[in-house]
Formats: structure tokens, sequence, C-alpha cells
């Protein structure tokens, strides 16, 4: 199953936010890792703003770690049809542009899931669910991945 990972599980991963929502997303990772997992152009460009802003980590520090990343996952680059996606979903469904185009990503990546916090969970769009992997009980969805 192909899944997505939106920016708030890189972030948690990288260690910004409590201990607790930091091991469970390098949990996730780990365990999505086995699977077909991309990651949205616009989640990295993210998670270096995050990165540098939040975790005040230069930018030589964030690159580093976005490659990483892009490294280790592969890399669903935004296209014109999925930014026409996205402003559609924002007149239709209200999401930010940036939401929006994350989620047109990996619609466009053919995902599954879009793994994330900020999102309606459940929401499902042109094939693609959001599912907040922090929730209990998992998503169904998710008990199709291999345990960590």
């Amino acid at each position: 199953m192909r899944l997505a990972l939106d920016t708030n599980l890189l972030a948690y991963a990288e260690g910004l936010g409590d201990a607790d929502r930091c091991a469970q997303a390098r949990q996730w990772v780990a365990r999505v890792a086995q699977a077909e997992a991309v990651l949205p152009t616009q989640v990295l460009g993210e998670l270096q703003r995050v990165l540098v802003i939040k975790a005040r980590r230069s930018a030589s520090e964030a690159r580093s770690a976005v490659l990483s990343w892009a490294d280790a996952f592969e890399v669903a680059e935004s296209n014109w049809a999925a930014l026409q996606a996205a402003l559609d979903l924002c007149a239709d469904h209200q999401l930010s542009m940036w939401d929006a185009l994350i989620l047109a990503t990996a619609a466009e990546a053919r995902c599954r899931v879009l793994l994330t916090e900020d999102l309606q969970h459940g929401f499902t769009w042109r094939g693609v669910t959001l599912v907040n992997p922090f929730l209990t009980p998992e998503h169904p969805l998710l008990q199709r991945l291999p345990a960590a």
C-alpha cells in the first residue's frame, strides 16, 4: 500500500515535540519504511522551515536532515495537475493551499493514505484517506502495514 507522510510526522521524528509523540513518530517511520512511502516535495520544504524556525537549526543542518529524508523515501514532486487539484480542494473543502498541495500530490503519486496529525482524520479524496497515526484505535488501513 502506498502512503505519504505529512510534515508533522517528520518533525516529531526529528525530535520536535513531547517525548511520547517523538517516540511514536519514530516507530511510525520505521513501520512505513517497509511500505511504499513517499514524501511530497511540499512536506520537505515545510520541514526545512520548521527545523530552522522552530528547532533553531542552521540552514546547513536543516538541509542535511531534509536530504536524509529524501534519501530514505521516494520524493513525490508537485506538478501543474496537483496544483490545479489543490486549488479545487481549497475552494471545495476549505483546506489551506499548502495542505491541499500535499494531499493532491499524494493522490497524483497514487497513495492510499496520507499520515497526518493536522488534517481531518478519515476524510477521503481521490482515494487518499487522511489518517492520524497517533489516534487509538488504529485506523483499519494502518493495520495492513507490517509491525515495526
